[in-house]
């Protein structure tokens, strides 16, 4: 039985299945494959990237992304930017984040134009927006 494709524009799809190694887990995505395992403290192998950076992984993307779609947008150059997401658990609730952190570290870009980008992959990044729904969500802007 053949999947109908979806539009990127409009949705995606990952498949995946375990492995044979406990803990290991073979992830699919249009013609793209790629190895994901639990954390060791589960078992698991945890020399793969988890779940948890899976995501924090979707949302660099994102955030780079729409950050040079919106210089384009603006006939600007692409500009020269560093993103690192962060999250810690909540250690009363380890099934939710205490924090999820995003630091984006622009060079030789006025802090007025990072602003633009920045708040263009917040009012556009569908990841992003649901996080922040769900949780504490911080960005942080840093120019030099």
């Amino acid at each position: 039985m053949t999947q109908e494709v979806l539009d990127p524009d409009v949705g995606s799809r990952v498949s995946g299945q375990a492995g044979e190694t406990y803990g290991r887990f073979i992830l699919s995505s249009r013609h793209n494959h790629f190895v994901s395992d639990g954390r060791a403290s589960q078992g698991a192998p945890g020399e793969a990237i988890f779940a948890g950076e899976l995501l924090l992984a979707s949302l660099v993307s994102c955030g780079l992304g729409l950050v040079h779609a919106s210089a384009r947008e603006r006939g600007e150059p692409k500009p020269e930017v560093k993103l690192t997401a962060q999250f810690l658990r909540d250690t009363d609730d380890p099934t939710r984040f205490a924090s999820l952190t995003l630091t984006y570290k622009f060079n030789a870009v006025a802090r007025e134009l990072a602003d633009i980008y920045v708040n263009h992959f917040t009012s556009k990044c569908p990841i992003y927006n649901t996080l922040k729904r769900g949780g504490p969500i911080e960005v942080i802007v840093q120019t030099g």
